[in-house]
């Protein structure tokens, strides 16, 4: 008796399992890429600043109007800053969990 006889853990079934694995990891691998060349972009403050991130988190510009350059409240310009550059990683991360909800780490 070999495995076939034992809860239909033969070697069809293996490799139908194998094939699926292999196609699954193909397609993430796939999504993955797709993800990390897709730009995403924030514009915050009215337009005043616009940060530009691809979806590897390599940040590829920020924009800052002339008008927000205060040399009297560089904190708000900070505070621009940092938010538009959370609000694009957080698009980053919430199409993550879309194109791969069920992958760990993801």
């Amino acid at each position: 008796m070999g495995y076939n006889n034992f809860g239909g853990f033969g070697g069809a079934n293996l490799g139908n399992l194998m094939r699926q694995a292999q196609k699954m990891q193909e397609e993430m691998a796939k999504a993955k890429q797709e993800l990390e060349e897709s730009e995403f972009s924030s514009s915050v403050g009215g337009g005043m600043v616009e940060v530009k991130m691809m979806g590897n988190r390599t940040l590829k510009s920020i924009s800052i109007k002339q008008e927000v350059v205060d040399p009297d409240d560089v904190e708000m310009l900070e505070d621009l800053i940092v938010s538009a550059v959370n609000d694009v990683l957080g698009q980053i991360a919430r199409k993550e969990k879309e194109n791969m909800p069920n992958v760990p780490g993801f």
